[in-house]
């Protein structure tokens, strides 16, 4: 009974699950053999460091004095931190110019105030419209209605308190509490409701006067760093250094080196702390994996390629980083990122990029700020890479690397007071070869990878998308309705897909593909029927007819792998009908055996799927029905277009036709209002032309007919 249950709970984890899994767990044992396998040869491991617990007692072994650099830079850091901030003197320009725009404005409220024109509710209208102050309906009444004596009281007092209150330092941090404080600072011979007008008036001008000063704060922290000497640090032979069980500090570990007591670590600690950080790697990258389900989550080839591609990446950085100077900082591990982003989106790409960077820099020497360059010129050059389109794009991507490169070389190597100026530059040129190396390694490895294995990538896209290929020269030569369809049922997909954040490029490309197979057989398919011909379906058993209108899915799978088209065309075409019945020749069947359906098999009309299983694939088939039904029933205001859309999206929920896809009800009310703005625009009314002359001819007339039907 226990069994019988365990083999039902492990039937429901999906396979692509159990796939992902396991190669998720080689790839991190993969990269765990890389990690340790130099420590199994038998190289340095990596000595204490400050964090860690001191394992026993040090004892000095000979007398020594040396000048301690991290006490000395303690010191001087805290000497440097004790240093107050330096404000500059309060600005006189400022108060000038803050009291002018303060007289300004009670001139004109003076103004106000004595037209004699204008009655109370035009005179409100204009305090109103003060750009620098925003007086309150009570302030407003209280200035039109006061006397003239009690009014040039508030003038005078709202000049001389604003000069009062700039005559002190008033620093950005403070402007609010000064401002709260007015009140309290207006002369007592006001009554209170002058003191509130006062305070309505003076507040807005109250702005910071005394601002920090970098420079002058900066030059004070130096003179404090330079004012502090050198320390001195003595030892005596046998004297406790470090204590056992003591948490050792930079200067514990300064002393340590320089007696030379710091021992090499036991390797088990060195496999114990690389599988640590292998296992956070293998959980942040199967969570993320497992939550966000990019759309290549479900194809096993595509995972395994992006585990071989980062395994690849990683032991090439192991081997040829270690114990190297320059070869760190020109290693093209970007271009890991870059092909990733490529080939399958920039979201797995930064995910996989973070890991890659941390393992690559692990146990090294500057492990710190070779993780942080890593890092920081491979998130930033797959950004900028865009949706890589164009040639121009890779460029611009690298570029950008090796001035993120260069930018974290100035960060942390540049302070570092052994590094000469020729050095320095040095480390440039090997950034700049860095991102020049990794747009090139991403642009060759992502023709080929697509080219040989029919991957998806912009730059194939663009180039499949042109009408002078060979496969739509061939649609277009066979069947030139159903290109056009194809063409109207890409701008209706693209234009949804642009307003959802969707790869638009990819949808179009895909739609103009998606009927690619019926130029097999063009005349069974009725937008490339004449008018007045015969429909072949008439004469043919409504089972046949089916099976001619489903093969259309599997002819252009054909014609994709004969062409070497990218593989996620192929699901376009596949599952663009998903497993739809063709309904008028399942509708005959049933009309043929007596209106029974039990004696029809609807197997037989059915497409052979599967079903959508990405939202771009959703969106084809929304964007299909929709313009199907608007070509037949020619609708004519924007109710019916609406009407049309919305009884095409509730079919194919109805069908379960979009269960495994995750469009939500947003989603679906942007695409509604998509459809039918695009939609509005091709089945607009037509202007009627009137008759220009009664002259005109029957024949005229018949022809004016025949074009406005």
């Amino acid at each position: 009974m226990i069994q019988t249950e365990k083999a039902r709970w492990w039937d429901k984890i999906p396979r692509h699950d159990i796939l992902a899994l396991i190669l998720l767990v080689l790839t991190s044992l993969g990269a765990y053999a890389i990690l340790v396998i130099p420590i199994a040869l038998g190289s340095d491991s990596i000595p204490l460091q400050a964090g860690q617990v001191a394992p026993q007692d040090y004892q000095a072994p000979r007398n020594a004095e040396y000048i301690s650099e991290v006490r000395t830079e303690q010191a001087r850091r805290v000497a440097e931190n004790n240093v107050a901030d330096v404000y500059t003197s309060p600005d006189r320009a400022i108060a000038r110019r803050q009291v002018e725009l303060l007289r300004a404005a009670l001139q004109f409220i003076q103004s106000v105030r004595d037209d004699p024109s204008a009655i109370p509710a035009e005179k409100r209208a204009s305090l109103t419209t003060l750009a620098d102050i925003n007086l309150s309906d009570q302030a407003i009444n209280n200035t039109l209605s006061m006397t003239e004596t009690r009014w040039t009281a508030v003038q005078n007092e709202s000049m001389q308190l604003l000069e009062r209150i700039f005559r002190n330092p008033i620093r950005e941090r403070n402007v609010e509490s000064t401002r709260q404080n007015i009140s309290g600072l207006v002369s007592f011979s006001l009554n209170e409701e002058q003191t509130a007008l006062v305070v309505e008036l003076v507040s807005p001008f109250v702005v910071a006067n005394s601002f920090l000063s970098e420079e002058q704060t900066l030059a004070a922290r130096e003179l404090a760093r330079q004012n502090i000497q050198p320390i001195t640090q003595t030892y005596v032979t046998g004297e406790i250094v470090v204590q056992r069980g003591a948490v050792l500090t930079e200067a514990n570990i300064e002393a340590l080196r320089t007696l030379e007591l710091i021992q090499p670590r036991n390797p088990a600690i060195d496999y114990l702390s690389s599988g640590a950080l292998v296992s956070v790697f293998m959980v942040f990258t199967g969570m993320y994996f497992h939550r966000r389900r990019p759309h290549f989550y479900n194809e096993g080839r595509s995972l395994v390629l992006i585990a071989f591609l980062f395994l690849l990446f990683l032991l090439m950085a192991r081997l040829l980083i270690p114990y190297r100077t320059l070869v760190p900082y020109f290693f093209p591990l970007a271009g890991f990122g870059m092909l990733v982003s490529t080939l399958f989106g920039p979201g797995g790409a930064l995910i996989l990029t973070i890991g890659l960077s941390v393992l690559a820099g692990y146990n090294l020497p500057n492990s710190f700020d070779l993780t942080i360059y890593f890092m920081f010129s491979s998130l930033v050059s797959v950004l900028s890479l865009g949706k890589a389109q164009r040639f121009g794009s890779f460029i611009w991507s690298g570029l950008v690397a090796s001035l993120t490169g260069t930018a974290i070389l100035v960060a942390y190597r540049l302070p570092e007071t052994e590094i000469d100026i020729l050095g320095f530059f040095q480390f440039i040129g090997a950034a700049m070869l860095m991102g020049l190396l990794s747009a090139s390694l991403a642009l060759i490895l992502q023709y080929l990878l697509a080219e040989f294995l029919g991957l998806t990538t912009p730059l194939r896209l663009v180039e499949i998308s042109r009408p002078d290929t060979p496969l739509l020269q061939f649609l277009l030569r066979n069947a030139p309705g159903t290109y056009q369809h194809s063409l109207q049922v890409a701008n209706l997909a693209e234009q949804a897909a642009e307003k959802l954040g969707m790869d638009a490029l990819l949808i179009r490309v895909g739609v103009l593909y998606h009927d690619v197979g019926k130029a097999m057989n063009p005349a069974f398919f009725i937008e490339n029927q004449m008018p007045d011909n015969l429909n072949p379906h008439d004469d043919l058993d409504p089972q046949i007819a089916a099976q001619t209108i489903i093969r259309h899915v599997t002819d252009g799978v054909v014609l994709a792998r004969k062409h070497r088209l990218p593989r996620r065309m192929q699901d376009f075409m596949l599952e663009h009908h998903g497993t739809l019945i063709t309904r008028y020749q399942y509708t005959q069947a049933v009309k043929a055996a007596g209106d029974d359906p039990s004696l029809v098999d609807d197997s037989k009309f059915r497409y052979p799927g599967p079903r959508p299983r990405s939202r771009e694939t959703a969106l084809l088939m929304l964007s299909d029905g929709v313009e199907a039904r608007s070509r037949s029933n020619r609708p004519k205001t924007e109710e019916e277009l609406r009407k049309i859309v919305q009884q095409t999206i509730d079919f194919c929920q109805k069908e379960g036709q979009l269960a495994e896809t995750r469009f939500t009800l947003k989603d679906l009310t942007i695409i509604t209002d998509s459809f039918v703005s695009t939609l509005a625009g091709l089945y607009h009314p037509r202007i009627a032309y009137p008759i220009q002359a009664e002259a005109n001819s029957q024949q005229d007339v018949s022809t004016q007919k025949r074009e406005s039907e």
